[in-house]
């Protein structure tokens, strides 16, 4: 099913097992680091299965290295970013940072793929410090499913900030869910931080959408 590889779509780009050279094009780095990690993977799911917390650590560890997740954070509070308390925002951040991690981690020795690509043919940049780059999973049914990273240039470094899902924005999603959260808890901070659970449904991502 696809909600059992979508972690492991993201988290692709999400593990690196090197630090990428500043030189290299977004485009480059995301090849490189499907590549890696699909190296990585091959003949240890199983092991990854039963040892999950490794594969957790593994991910956790190297996440900074691309995720921009205080920008991805303030992106997903949206207009109530502006009135939470520094410490709030800081917690959000890290509680979203982490059920991602858990979710995506689980995701890797889940999945059911056919294949992994990142296309040749990527839009030109319209900015120099914004770029996407296109991919694509191949279903183990045959069925074709288009990925695209949002990315920004931050210190000198390309830094993931959104992913799109078959035309599913997950950025706006989770904003959505956070602005749901923040009615139905009386724009209670605390409470909606400590109950977030971002949910993205197997069937709205299989039909998709028009982001």
């Amino acid at each position: 099913m696809l909600g059992r590889w979508l972690g492991m779509v993201i988290v692709a780009l999400l593990m690196p097992l090197h630090a990428m050279a500043q030189s290299q094009s977004p485009e480059e780095m995301v090849r490189e680091n499907v590549e890696s990690l699909m190296a990585d993977l091959e003949g240890r799911k199983d092991y990854y299965a039963n040892n999950l917390g490794e594969l957790e650590a593994l991910v956790d560890s190297n996440l900074d290295q691309v995720a921009d997740f205080r920008y991805i954070g303030a992106s997903v509070m949206g207009n109530y970013f502006r009135n939470a308390t520094p410490e709030q925002r800081s917690r959000f951040a890290d509680v979203f940072r982490q059920t991602l991690i858990d979710t995506y981690t689980r995701g890797l020795v889940t999945f059911d793929y056919a294949e992994l690509r990142v296309l040749d043919a990527q839009q030109a940049q319209r900015y120099e410090d914004q770029a996407s780059v296109a991919m694509e999973v191949v279903a183990s049914n045959g069925q074709v499913y288009p990925v695209s990273y949002s990315l920004r240039l931050s210190d000198g470094e390309w830094r993931v900030v959104n992913v799109i899902v078959n035309g599913i924005n997950l950025g706006l999603t989770f904003r959505n869910q956070f602005d749901q959260a923040m009615r139905d808890n009386n724009r209670d901070y605390d409470a909606v931080i400590d109950g977030w659970s971002p949910e993205v449904g197997v069937e709205e991502l299989e039909q998709g959408g028009d982001a």
